[in-house]
Parts: structure tokens; C-alpha cells; sequence
């Protein structure tokens, strides 16, 4: 009798969440994205503030490893920034041992639009830079720019953005991406992989009435990295994100046409980032984890890696600002896209 009792109680819960499960699933399958005017494409295209831009770039622009003062110093940064922007911030710290330097303590920085939200398409980077024992490595590409990036985009859009929405958008800076000896499973993507447990683990809502995860919450995680540097080639690498990764080059098509991008500092034109062909996802980044663990996946990274990547070259003179404003352009459309945000 107890017995059956326990197990009606299993069924129970674990019918509960397939029916929560397949609920967030299928609002995010039928989730549809606005289509911008040209009217409206040229307004926000025009928001552009590269000033500003630059000047949240060099507050994060310094080698930031683990455990350094420095590091200490971009991710107080950071957070300061998120709340100035009225972000809502809270962090995922832990302590994990890294080969050759012993037990670190790790912050993975996590921001929200509007904490109430039900959903959330997610932009995410790493902020930590690499160690080199010889070498001062600053990391530009390597994620300085996607940081700044994202940072920018809130701070342009801000006045946008909704509160009642039931679909936001949610910041990932993740911590400790770069290995500290060589990249292996047991050295790299510290931060990534205990947020995206942590999240598999907790339940959503909190009260547990559902049984869904916070990582079912998530409707498309864009994951930034190496960005910065001119003429970047993007690939489809996910197919469940296909259709996501083409709005991104139908974007950049229209800003072509509207004659809104501009050329890198030594081409005569724009070339191409979207490209429209797709790759396998064999890419080894913070994303893993979430993909393990089905979050779909958007990975805006340029295949190949820019020539400066992993080596003391890779600081702002490998920049190329035009490039940047496109990609900040970009975003901000695709966002406002998906979020069905008003930019007038």
C-alpha cells in the first residue's frame, strides 16, 4: 500500500514537470519575432555611441586572470554597471581548485531586465582573461568586446525595454572560461559549467508546483566570443537555432541595403559576417554545458579565430571599431526583434 502510494507520488511529479517542460517548450517553439520597419531599423541603428562604447571597453580592457587584483577590479565593474542601468544583478560564487594555482574562488555575474519574467533570451561572454607566465594578455577580442558589448546594449536600449514582459532579456558574464594549463575537461569553462548545474538543479517556480528548471527558462542562449577584430565569419553551428542565426543575416542584409554599415578601417566595402552555410558545432566554449543539458544555442564566434587569438597581440590596436558598431547595430535589432520593443 505505501509502496503504491510512493509511486503515485513519482508519477505524479514527473508528469508534472513533462507537462511544465513541454509547455515552456512550446512557447518558445511558436515564439515569433517582430519585424522591424526600415523607419524603425534606421532609429535604432542610430543609437550607436561608440564614445561610450570605448570608454566601458577600457575599464575592462586590463589582464584579468583569476584571482588577480585586476580581475577583482573588471568584475566590480561590472556589477556597478548593471545596477547603474537598473539591472537586476545577483552572482553564482564558488571556490574550485585550478591546476598550478590551487583553490580559486570563482564569480559567475548574472543580470536581469525584468526579474518577473517568465522567459528569457540570453546574451552571454566570459570576462576572466587567460595566463600566460611570460606574457601581459589584455584579451580584447578574448572577451573584452563582447562584455562591453553587452554592456552597451543595455545602456542604449534600456529605455525600451519592458517590465511587464513576459519574455526578457537576461546578461551571462561567466567566469573562469580560459584554462589555466591546458584546455581539458577538468581545465576550462569553470563558471559555465557550475552555473549551468546549478540551474539544472533548481527548480522553477521556486514553490515546486511545476518542477521545471530555471534552465527551461531559457529560450536561446547567445553565447559572444572573440569579436572585435575586422571581417569576423559567423556559421550556423545548431540547427535548433537556425532559424534565429538566419534573422541575424536577413538583419544584416537589410542594414546593407539601407546603407547602414560601415567598411573596416581597410576595406572598400562591407563584407559579409552572416554567412549562409552551416557548421558543425564542434566549437569547445562556455555554451557546452547548456547544450549538454538541451538549452539551445547560438554561438557568435568567427570561424576562423582571429589572428591575434591566445597571443600578447590580442589588445585594442587588433580592433576594429567600424566592425564593432556593426555587430553592436546587429544586436540591438536583433533584440529589440525578438522582444517586440518599441524603439520610438
Amino acid at each position: 500500500m505505501f509502496n503504491s502510494f510512493l509511486l503515485n507520488v513519482c508519477c505524479t511529479i514527473l508528469l508534472s514537470r513533462q507537462i511544465s517542460c513541454a509547455r515552456l517548450y512550446e512557447e518558445r517553439r511558436l515564439h515569433n519575432a517582430y519585424d522591424l520597419s526600415d523607419s524603425e531599423i534606421e532609429h535604432i541603428s542610430g543609437m550607436s555611441d561608440m564614445e561610450k562604447f570605448e570608454n566601458t571597453l577600457d575599464k575592462i580592457l586590463i589582464p584579468r586572470v583569476v584571482g588577480t587584483p585586476n580581475h577583482t577590479k573588471v568584475k566590480r565593474y561590472i556589477i556597478s554597471e548593471l545596477k547603474r542601468l537598473g539591472v537586476a544583478v545577483e552572482t553564482d560564487k564558488f571556490k574550485q581548485h585550478a591546476p598550478g594555482f590551487g583553490q580559486l574562488e570563482f564569480e559567475n555575474i548574472i543580470g536581469r531586465i525584468n526579474p518577473n519574467a517568465t522567459r528569457y533570451i540570453v546574451l552571454a561572454c566570459h570576462y576572466d582573461s587567460k595566463y600566460f607566465p611570460d606574457d601581459e594578455f589584455f584579451g580584447a577580442t578574448d572577451s573584452a568586446v563582447p562584455c562591453a558589448m553587452m554592456l552597451n546594449l543595455v545602456e542604449i536600449m534600456n529605455p525600451f525595454f519592458k517590465d511587464s514582459s513576459k519574455v526578457s532579456l537576461k546578461l551571462i558574464f561567466f567566469d573562469g572560461e580560459e584554462a589555466f594549463q591546458e584546455w581539458g575537461p577538468r581545465d576550462s569553462i569553470y563558471g559555465a559549467k557550475h552555473l549551468a548545474a546549478k540551474w539544472h538543479s533548481m527548480p522553477y517556480p521556486r514553490n515546486n508546483r511545476e518542477n521545471s528548471s530555471e534552465l527551461d527558462r531559457i529560450d536561446v542562449l547567445i553565447l559572444l566570443d572573440l569579436l572585435g577584430s575586422s571581417n569576423p565569419k559567423f556559421y550556423s553551428y545548431f540547427k535548433e537555432t537556425e532559424r534565429w542565426y538566419l534573422r541575424f543575416m536577413n538583419l544584416e542584409e537589410k542594414l546593407s541595403n539601407l546603407g547602414l554599415l560601415n567598411s573596416c578601417a581597410h576595406c572598400r566595402k562591407p563584407k559579409p559576417y552572416f554567412q549562409p552555410r552551416s557548421r558543425s558545432g564542434g566549437i569547445e566554449d562556455d555554451h557546452i554545458p547548456f547544450l549538454q543539458r538541451d538549452v539551445p544555442i547560438l554561438h557568435l564566434i568567427p570561424t576562423p579565430f582571429p589572428p591575434v587569438w591566445h597571443t600578447p597581440a590580442d589588445d585594442k590596436t587588433a580592433l576594429d571599431m567600424n566592425t564593432i558598431e556593426n555587430l553592436n547595430k546587429l544586436l540591438r535589432l536583433f533584440i529589440a526583434e525578438y522582444l517586440h520593443l518599441n524603439p520610438h
